[in-house]
């Protein structure tokens, strides 16, 4: 594995640390605000945030990469992210009210699967044998870290949810596409701002929107916009660029075991065996995934996934 890849792989492992509590989070938000306007506040709070951070990276830039082509496909692919995580944001917004916080977290992680399907595809990227078998060891994980041992019962707010993987698997796919090609904090600054205007405008013909709820609700507010939104996903943008885009779904997975050792250290939570397997059999998806990448990469000759 090079240098770039372990880089890469790093920052989306601290993506998904960071995205382990914001489930709790959005949740608590919702109690005082109502699904649109609370995507809206905090998706437009992650872009205001990140309007200096871009400002200065792109003064750092070489000029010659400054082009009107350039500029195009930053415009292009911030608006085709921001469309992707406007509606994967929505729908696991609404789904969250009908939904516990750990069933969400199983139906949006299974972009796992998602991700390597659409891209073989649509795009005919091969995923090796390995991978797939860390996919499904992923699959097996979120079920035991997320679902009660009484079972799945299938609820309204299920169906959302599942319509969130779909557009995180767009999402992903197009960071994917424009990441390695333009500047990531404008990307990112972008696909927060697009977001959050839409889901602004959704709110004001749909929803209620009181000051008096936004100050209960300042802290989660603040949470997933700054640290969920604007680190976060700025983290995976930066991240993806040198990672497979299967692998890194995997990595960004781990927010749910980070969610489930997070209760444990902060609250006091204990782990049962079910969830302790499940981080085991997640970890160990992870390493086979990575595992797989370093040995494509000493393996001279050999054609990408």
């Amino acid at each position: 594995m090079n240098q770039k890849s372990i880089r890469g792989s790093l920052l989306l492992l601290l993506g998904a640390v960071i995205w382990g509590a914001a489930f709790a989070a959005q949740r608590a938000g919702m109690d005082h605000v109502q699904p649109f306007t609370f995507s809206g506040v905090r998706m437009t709070l992650a872009g205001l945030v990140l309007i200096p951070a871009a400002m200065i990276s792109r003064k750092k830039e070489d000029r010659a990469q400054d082009t009107p082509e350039r500029r195009k496909l930053q415009r292009k692919g911030g608006l085709l992210c921001g469309l992707f995580l406007f509606a994967a944001t929505s729908l696991q917004q609404i789904g969250l009210v009908s939904t516990s916080a750990g069933k969400a977290g199983f139906l949006t992680a299974l972009y796992v699967v998602l991700v390597p399907v659409a891209g073989w595809l649509l795009f005919r990227k091969r995923t090796s044998r390995m991978i797939w078998l860390g996919v499904g060891l992923a699959v097996v994980a979120l079920y035991l870290l997320c679902v009660p041992s009484s079972g799945f019962q299938v609820e309204q707010g299920d169906l959302l949810l599942l319509g969130c993987a779909v557009c995180f698997t767009g999402q992903i796919l197009c960071v994917d596409s424009y990441a390695p090609r333009v500047n990531g904090f404008e990307l990112a600054r972008d696909e927060f701002l697009i977001t959050g205007i839409l889901s602004l405008v959704v709110a004001a013909f749909t929803e209620k929107i009181e000051m008096s709820g936004l100050l209960e609700a300042w802290f989660p507010i603040l949470y997933t916009g700054i640290c969920s939104g604007a680190i976060g996903y700025t983290l995976q943008i930066i991240g993806q660029r040198d990672v497979n885009p299967t692998v890194a779904s995997l990595l960004m997975c781990l927010e749910s075991v980070f969610a489930v050792l997070t209760g444990v250290l902060l609250l006091g939570e204990r782990m049962t065996g079910r969830e302790i397997a499940g981080c085991a059999l997640m970890f160990t998806a992870v390493i086979l995934a990575q595992l797989s990448t370093a040995i494509h990469i000493r393996l001279p000759g050999k054609k990408g996934q």
